[in-house]
């Protein structure tokens, strides 16, 4: 672990993305390059593979990310001071930012990575939360919202809508006394990034975690995704069943459905728990029905956030195991 982290980057194998830059042999033009992290006698090999069209593909590496990327820096910036265009100081650049190692996002995503302890030197930006260094639990059927069962052919496993209760609804009421619905919503579009954080989950997966201290009855993120009527979220399910891939919709009612299996945003990620502190709500924004995770009591910085997702209950033979954790858990989400 010593030569995988820097003070301000770790460096995980098998760490893809994709960059975009000034061309080497064009000064006008932009090209692709492919950035990876491999491991080599022990030691962090860094990649780039330069993309660029009408050209042969052209792999460079490097003993860190500077090494590399000084390879592409140094013969942009003098084709482009030749050609008489605004001038690139490689100098000021640094290979970590170009690699893309401390784009936020990133960094809180590799901040929870297993073994991170490890980095002596690394100088954390948020914090490791006690849970993320949890192992995941042993799941055998896989999550609820993303892993194919046996149920789905008898009858299509789509998120149901979640309702209030009356305890929730008085508070809620209580609530909207102060702020309306629609203010309320605008707060939280304006805020919803401040809010939360995407990191590895002790439940299952990747989990959806408080970025700050969230009173109750406070709206933390929307569940966004494309709406599409019930006969076709069927449809797609089963497309998406017979590729692979996870599934992650959400019923607004009986006729529409919210598919966040390929346009949705981090909402999606959020774990089941029998002792939730989110609670899901339909609300009707500009004559649109949104539907609005908020929080049901105080949510401390670094906590999960969870709700249940109040399954139908399903015979012994389809049943899905439960691993929140939770003191009352029910050992079955549905």
């Amino acid at each position: 672990m010593k030569s995988f982290h820097s003070q301000t980057a770790i460096f995980p194998v098998g760490y893809h993305a994709n960059r975009f830059y000034w061309s080497m042999r064009h000064s006008n033009r932009r090209c692709k390059y492919m950035c990876s992290i491999e491991e080599q006698d022990g030691r962090p090999l860094f990649k780039v593979k330069v993309v660029e069209k009408g050209h042969e593909d052209v792999v460079l590496t490097g003993s860190s990310p500077k090494a590399v990327w000084a390879q592409i820096l140094e013969p942009v910036a003098q084709l482009r001071d030749s050609s008489g265009t605004l001038k690139l100081f490689p100098v000021y650049l640094k290979g970590e930012d170009l690699f893309g190692l401390t784009t936020s996002a990133v960094t809180r995503i590799i901040e929870s990575l297993p073994g991170v302890e490890a980095c002596e030197r690394y100088t954390f930006r948020y914090g490791r939360n006690p849970l993320m260094e949890w192992p995941l639990a042993f799941n055998p059927t896989g999550s609820a919202r993303s892993e194919p069962k046996v149920s789905q052919a008898k009858r299509p496993l789509i998120w149901r809508l979640l309702l209030c209760s009356k305890s929730w609804a008085s508070v809620a009421g209580a609530h909207q006394g102060r702020h309306s619905k629609s203010a309320q919503y605008r707060r939280m579009k304006a805020e919803w990034k401040s809010n939360v954080y995407l990191a590895r989950s002790r439940i299952q997966g990747l989990g959806l975690y408080a970025a700050r201290d969230i009173e109750k009855c406070t709206m933390v993120i929307e569940y966004i995704g494309t709406i599409i009527r019930s006969e076709v979220a069927n449809r797609k399910e089963r497309l998406y069943e017979a590729q692979n891939r996870g599934v992650y919709m959400f019923r607004i009612d009986n006729d529409y459905v919210i598919d966040a299996t390929i346009t949705g945003g981090p909402a999606r990620y959020i774990n089941h728990s029998c002792a939730p502190n989110c609670i899901t709500e339909v609300v009707t924004v500009e004559k649109e029905n949104k539907i609005i995770i908020s929080s049901c009591r105080r949510i401390q910085r670094g906590e999960e956030l969870c709700y249940d997702y109040k399954f139908d209950l399903e015979d012994d033979q389809h049943k899905i195991p439960c691993h929140c954790g939770a003191v009352n858990c029910r050992k079955w989400m549905n």
